[in-house]
């Protein structure tokens, strides 16, 4: 592992990943300013029909996004979503998902995300991109 991989996965295991990310199930596996990772099951975030809640993909996407833009920003700085939007594509059913978040652009005052969530089989769910805004953290 290198060292920048270490430091991330140090800020994720001090920093959480919050109460709803947990609540959901949702696990990093992966955690760089270049690509982040996680999964998420499907059972337990089903809306009536059985079929993956559109807001769990939104979840798990600003989840992702939100983590990434912090790790990047730095210390004293706080990251804060200004903008998310998903496309869905397909429903997931069964199992788990994974997001797959990588950085549009990384700038001084702005991020953008990309985060690709696809079911087990490989297959594109859904599209959801987060814009985050850096600041200064309360009490810097």
């Amino acid at each position: 592992m290198t060292n920048e991989t270490n430091e991330a996965l140090e800020f994720l295991r001090t920093r959480g990943s919050g109460a709803l990310a947990a609540k959901m199930g949702i696990e990093f596996t992966e955690f760089t300013v270049q690509r982040s990772v996680a999964t998420m099951p499907v059972e337990g975030n089903t809306q009536p029909a059985m079929l993956l809640h559109g807001g769990a993909y939104v979840v798990l996407g600003e989840s992702l996004g939100s983590m990434a833009a912090n790790l990047f920003a730095g210390p004293g700085k706080l990251a804060v979503g200004i903008d998310i939007n998903a496309t869905h594509t397909r429903s997931a059913t069964s199992g788990s998902v994974t997001g797959v978040c990588t950085p549009i652009h990384l700038g001084r005052s702005l991020t953008v995300h990309e985060i690709a969530v696809s079911d087990e089989q490989g297959r594109r769910c859904s599209t959801i991109r987060i814009t985050n805004l850096i600041k200064d953290a309360p009490g810097t």
